[in-house]
């Protein structure tokens, strides 16, 4: 395995919607509740007219609600028990991502790191199939 010991990182921020096959991102320096807001908006820029979406979160620190998180109106969160993650779709789409494109790869800048993150992100968001058929629950669907 390659190994570096060097530490720099960065944050995708990704939602999916298993039903239309399509999906948010946002690359980010830090994971933190600004990065969330941030991520937020888009999510709800990409949710279709007249819907509204669940996002379902774990118990990560910035997915907290509370004074500094601003959820905008067509978007709810449903946050998940402690120690569930595979309970959320978007944990499969990690490891997806991360055994299919960001795997034993060693980056030399980061601006390779953002690169090979873009490129991962573009890879899934491609691939409509891919998004249900990575993030699709039975358990998880609304029927009116």
């Amino acid at each position: 395995m390659v190994r570096d010991n060097r530490h720099v990182s960065t944050y995708l921020f990704g939602a999916i919607c298993p039903d239309r096959g399509v999906g948010a991102a946002m690359i980010m320096p830090y994971a933190t509740t600004h990065a969330m807001n941030v991520h937020l908006v888009e999510i709800s820029a990409a949710v279709a007219s007249g819907a509204h979406a669940i996002l379902v979160c774990d118990g990560a620190g910035w997915h907290q609600r509370g004074k500094k998180l601003i959820v905008p109106d067509n978007i709810t969160l449903l946050t998940l028990p402690p120690h569930s993650p595979e309970l959320n779709p978007m944990e499969n789409v990690w490891d997806y991502l991360r055994q299919n494109k960001l795997c034993a790869l060693v980056w030399p800048t980061y601006d390779d790191i953002l690169d090979a993150c873009q490129g991962a992100w573009r890879f899934l968001i491609n691939d409509p199939e891919r998004i249900r058929s990575i993030g699709t629950r039975e358990w998880a669907s609304v029927n009116l």
